[in-house]
């Protein structure tokens, strides 16, 4: 999608869609003097907030392509709301954020006919006066290139994202910038006793693999004389590029869409690459262990006592909360960098789900610090949270039998999942400032949210903003 600002939408030519934003009734297009211009209902300007602005940016493409249009005008005036407290620069990085957000298809698969595939190709807009107007817009469509490039690695079919594949596409992402990239196959990640992560991939034919990248926006902090702000900022993304939930099988209505089970590693992957086109003055690493879970003779069992990274024992009651039990190898291994703070993203549980629904991504953390900033850029950039519980009196629920601790609740409760994925992290990144994100609501769009089916790109905009922004 091409951006370009006009003085006025009169210089725009005729075969342009002019939008507008009107209190009329409904949606409607009308056409006077060779002139389209589609009519965008907003009857309630007063009750307008910025979920409603996002959603009202996304409908103008989606109706857009609807009539097949590829060219489109508008004003940007038009969507500033009195009662929507925000800079016009933070106006016009939402605009150029949620234009591309609502203009991406994955048609990767789909066969080419003779219309072709219908986009939006340019957006013009007049109003943008200021210089600094036109750079946020700019960066908004920047970033969300990144997004849709996550929501492209999450919506790739299983039989096509394998461990080893998604680390070639790590590699793919940050080719020409300064990141470097280190894979770790399974000889590898046996002499770092990393069985936690081994023990899950083991019942697959893939190789599992452990991926690093590393971004030193600044200079490399030596061993234990890191300056301030040198210590890294640290995205563990859970990698599980296909999930069948091994030997505790999934039913058949649970196995579609488990292709993106690596969504939080593709968020992390995509992260990285954004801070280092926008050579951000920030340590950043990502680490995303990556395996499939499947079912097979060498498959991991129910009963079986895992050895971690950290020397915890790992008692496996469900070989389908596997998530967490790799995330805890990756989260001892972030300790290496003696990070400044560590974030791991994961579709870690459908509890989570049942929790909030499908509209907001649920947040884990000791650190109410953190809480607050994470849940303000949340609002601000459109990846939504909210805060679960996580007392100490939850870890009484994951306390082994046959080893320090059980990768589900102890007594094969159904409730409060969610909390109990979390409580089972903390304990292998306990002393670090530290907060898990779990992303199983908001792995793929909803229907009125004027977006495409598919992965939803969560929660890139938010960790590049907590990045941008971060100040120790």
């Amino acid at each position: 999608m091409k951006i370009t600002f006009k003085n006025s939408l009169k210089e725009a030519k005729k075969e342009t869609l002019f939008i507008s934003v009107s209190s009329k009734n409904k949606d409607e297009i009308i056409k006077e003097k060779g002139v389209k211009t589609l009519y965008l209902k907003c009857d309630e300007a007063e009750k307008m907030n910025s979920r409603k602005l996002f959603l009202l940016v996304r409908k103008m493409i989606i109706l857009a392509k609807g009539v097949k249009a590829e060219k489109i005008g508008f004003d940007f005036n038009d969507l500033k709301f009195k009662n929507i407290k925000i800079s016009d620069e933070e106006l016009g990085e939402i605009i150029g954020s949620q234009l591309d957000f609502a203009n991406y298809e994955f048609i990767e698969y789909k066969t080419l006919t003779g219309e072709g595939f219908n986009s939006i190709k340019e957006v013009i807009i007049s109003g943008a006066n200021k210089i600094e107007i036109k750079k946020a817009i700019l960066k908004g469509h920047a970033i969300t290139q990144e997004v849709n490039k996550a929501r492209s690695l999450s919506n790739t079919p299983g039989g096509d994202m394998t461990p080893q594949i998604l680390a070639q596409k790590a590699k793919e992402a940050v080719r020409g910038l300064p990141v470097k990239v280190k894979v770790l196959g399974e000889k590898e990640m046996e002499k770092l006793n990393m069985e936690a992560v081994l023990s899950v991939g083991r019942g697959s034919d893939e190789e599992s693999k452990f991926i690093i990248m590393e971004y030193w926006g600044l200079s490399r902090p030596k061993s234990g004389r890191s300056k301030k702000n040198e210590k890294p900022i640290v995205l563990v993304g859970k990698g599980v590029t296909f999930d069948t939930g091994g030997l505790n099988l999934k039913p058949s209505s649970s196995l579609s869409g488990m292709n993106m089970d690596m969504s939080g590693g593709a968020a992390c992957i995509h992260v990285i690459a954004l801070v280092a086109k926008m050579k951000l003055k920030k340590n950043v690493v990502v680490l995303i262990p990556s395996v499939e879970n499947m079912p097979s003779g060498k498959s991991y069992r129910p009963g079986d006592v895992i050895r971690s990274m950290s020397g915890q024992t790992i008692e496996i009651l469900n070989t389908d909360a596997e998530g967490r039990v790799i995330l805890a190898d990756a989260l001892t291994y972030s300790k290496k960098y003696n990070p400044e703070v560590v974030i791991d993203v994961a579709t870690l549980t459908g509890a989570a789900v049942v929790a909030l629904g499908e509209r907001m991504s649920a947040i884990f953390t000791d650190d109410d610090e953190l809480c607050v900033k994470l849940e303000k850029i949340g609002d601000k950039t459109g990846d939504y949270m909210w805060r679960l519980p996580m007392w100490e009196e939850y870890e009484n629920e994951i306390k082994g039998n046959l080893g320090d601790w059980s990768n589900v609740h102890n007594k094969d409760s159904r409730y409060g999942g969610a909390t109990y994925g979390a409580i089972f992290l903390q304990q292998f990144i306990k002393g670090y400032k530290w907060a898990h994100i779990d992303i199983a609501p908001r792995m793929t769009a909803m229907t009125d949210e004027f977006l495409a089916q598919g992965a939803l790109g969560t929660p890139v905009r938010l960790l590049y903003k907590l990045i941008e922004d971060y100040k120790s």
